[in-house]
C-alpha cells in the first residue's frame, strides 16, 4: 500500500510502514491540520469533538518527532480515565511500533512496582491519568528533564472529573521549553485560563463536524412506565438488530440489573460500571470491541473515551443526571463519517429531567411511538453467538513474534547485550528487531519480518554474555484499539 497521505509530511518510513498496517491511507480534517503544526513546533489548542482522529493527530507527529536513543521521557500524555489512558497508550505503540517507540500506561489501581520497573527502562512516551502521573513525580520515577512534549487529553472532561488542579501541578514541574498540545470537545473558561497561562503564542484549531449530531444520529425517545422499560428495549432491539449496543444506565446497581435479566433471556451481553475490578473493565471492553458480545451494559463510566469502531445502537435505558452525559453518550454511535441512533427511554418520573436536557440541546428530540405490544420472540439472528471481528492492529501480529528468554536485570544484562547477540545469528539485522523489555529475571523482544522461528531455533545453542540461555515463543495479546 502506498501511503501517499501520509507520506506528504516527510514522516519516518517506519511509521509510514505501521500506518499501512493499520489501513490508513489519507488524513483526517483533525490530522491533517495538526500533524504539520506539531512537527514545526507549535503550541496548539484544538477543538475537536471525540471520534474525529485526534487520537493520530498527535500520536503520528510525537512518534515522528521521538528521538530514540534517548533513555527518558520525551513526551506526557494526560487522560481523564484509566481506559483511556490504556486506548492512547496502545496507539502510540502501534504507530511507533516498527520505529521502535515505547510507551508505558501509569494509572491507578495498577501496581505501582510494576510502573516503576517498566519506567526505569528506556521510555519515550508516559500515558496516564493525573492521579498516578504526580504520585510517580513525587517519586522521581518519571524524569522530566528530557520532557519536549505535553498532552493535555479531553481537558474539558479533566476539568469535569476534578483533575484540573492535579493538571496544573503537574504543568508547573515540567521544563518551560515543551511544546504543549491541548485538545478538548468544548472550552470552558477555566481550560482557556489555563491556555494563556501556560502555552506560548499557541494555533487555534477547531474541527466542525461535516455532519452535525442532530444528521449523523438519528435521535429518538419513547415514554414508558419504568417497569415496561424491559420489554420496550427488547422490541427496539429486536427492530434495530444491531450488531453492537451500548445500553446506559445511571448507577452500578442498575446496571447489574439489566444484564442479568437479558443473559437469562439470552442475549449475549456484559456489564461495565466502576465497581469492577480494573483488570475486568479493561478485559470486557477489549472483548466488546472485539464483538465477543453485542449487547454492553454500562454506567457513564463508558460514556467518554471509550471508542467503538460500527457502533450502531445506543440505548439510554435511564436519562443521565448530567446534560453533558447524553451528548458523551450518544457520542459513541456516529463516529467519524459513519451514522448512529440514539434512543432514549423516559418514565414519567424522568419527564421532568428530559425536558431540562432538550431545552440545553436547543434542539427537539423527536418522540418515538410507543409499543404496546408484548415482546416479539427474540430475533433469530441475535440469537446467533456474535462472530470475533479481527482488530486492525491484529495486522502487525502477521509479522511479529514474541520472544521470552530467561535471563533479565538481576544476571546485569542490558538491551544492547540482547541486541548484539541476535545481531550475531546470520542474517539478522537491527531492523528485524523490536522493543526489548528487560525484567528482573527475564527478557522479552520483539521479532520482525518473519524471522521469529530463525531467531527462537538460533537461540536455543546461544549465550548472552557468557550466560546461557533458553528461549520461550509467547503468544502476543491481542491489541484493543485503533486510533
Amino acid at each position: 500500500m502506498n501511503n501517499i497521505g501520509f507520506n506528504k509530511y516527510g514522516i519516518n518510513k517506519e511509521i509510514i510502514r505501521a500506518l499501512n498496517v493499520l489501513g490508513y491511507e489519507k488524513p483526517m480534517e483533525v490530522q491533517s491540520k495538526v500533524i504539520p503544526l506539531v512537527l514545526e513546533g507549535k503550541d496548539l489548542i484544538v477543538k475537536s469533538q471525540t471520534g474525529s482522529g485526534k487520537t493520530g493527530a498527535f500520536a503520528i507527529p510525537l512518534c515522528e518527532k521521538i528521538e530514540l536513543e534517548t533513555n527518558k521521557p520525551q513526551a506526557l500524555v494526560l487522560t481523564p480515565t484509566r481506559e483511556l489512558a490504556v486506548q492512547v497508550s496502545d496507539e502510540i505503540t502501534n504507530i511507533g511500533k516498527f520505529k521502535k517507540i515505547r510507551s508505558v500506561k501509569v494509572y491507578g489501581k495498577q501496581p505501582i512496582q510494576m510502573q516503576i520497573r517498566q519506567l526505569k527502562q528506556r521510555v519515550h512516551v508516559v500515558v496516564g491519568t493525573p492521579g498516578r502521573i504526580s504520585d510517580h513525580i513525587k517519586r522521581k520515577t518519571i524524569k522530566l528533564e528530557d520532557l519536549k512534549y505535553l498532552v493535555i487529553d479531553e481537558a474539558d472532561e479533566l476539568l469535569n472529573r476534578g483533575f484540573i488542579d492535579q493538571v496544573e501541578d503537574i504543568i508547573k514541574k515540567l521544563p518551560h521549553d515543551r511544546k504543549t498540545l491541548l485538545f478538548s470537545a468544548t472550552m470552558p473558561e477555566k481550560i482557556r485560563e489555563i491556555c494563556s497561562k501556560y502555552m506560548i503564542s499557541p494555533e487555534q484549531i477547531q474541527i466542525e463536524s461535516k455532519n452535525p449530531t442532530t444528521k449523523k444520529i438519528k435521535q429518538a425517545f419513547y415514554e414508558v412506565e419504568e417497569r415496561d422499560k424491559v420489554s420496550l428495549l427488547k422490541n427496539i432491539i429486536n427492530e434495530e438488530e444491531p450488531e453492537s449496543c451500548i445500553i446506559f444506565c445511571n448507577t452500578r446497581q442498575g446496571v447489574e440489573k439489566l444484564t442479568n435479566k437479558l443473559k437469562r433471556q439470552g442475549y449475549y451481553c456484559e456489564a461495565l460500571h466502576g465497581g469492577m475490578h480494573q483488570n475486568i473493565r479493561l478485559r470486557t471492553i477489549s472483548k466488546f470491541k472485539m464483538g465477543q458480545f453485542n449487547f454492553l451494559v454500562a454506567t457513564d463510566l463508558a460514556g467518554r473515551g471509550i471508542h467503538v469502531d460500527s457502533l450502531s445502537l445506543v440505548i439510554n435505558y435511564n436519562v443521565p443526571f448530567e446534560n453533558e452525559a447524553y451528548v458523551h453518550r450518544i457520542g459513541r454511535t456516529g463516529r467519524v463519517e459513519e451514522k448512529g441512533i440514539a434512543i432514549s427511554l423516559v418514565s414519567s418520573n424522568e419527564e421532568e429531567r428530559f425536558n431540562e436536557l432538550k431545552e440545553y440541546l436547543n434542539y427537539e428530540i423527536p418522540k418515538g411511538k410507543m409499543n404496546n405490544k408484548k415482546p416479539k420472540v427474540m430475533n433469530e439472528k441475535l440469537k446467533k453467538k456474535p462472530k470475533i471481528q479481527r482488530d486492525v492492529a491484529e495486522n502487525f501480529n502477521k509479522d511479529i513474534t514474541r520472544i521470552r528468554i530467561n535471563v533479565g536485570s538481576k544476571k546485569k544484562i542490558r538491551s544492547g547485550d540482547i541486541l548484539g547477540a541476535l545481531t550475531n545469528i546470520k542474517g539478522v539485522s537491527g531492523e528485524d528487531i523490536g522493543i526489548i523489555d528487560i525484567q528482573d529475571t527475564c527478557s522479552y523482544i520483539e521479532i520482525f519480518n518473519k524471522k521469529g522461528d530463525m531467531i527462537w531455533k538460533a537461540l536455543q545453542n546461544n549465550k548472552i554474555k557468557g550466560k546461557n540461555i533458553s528461549a520461550k515463543k509467547i503468544r502476543i495479546r491481542r491489541s484493543t484499539n485503533r486510533f
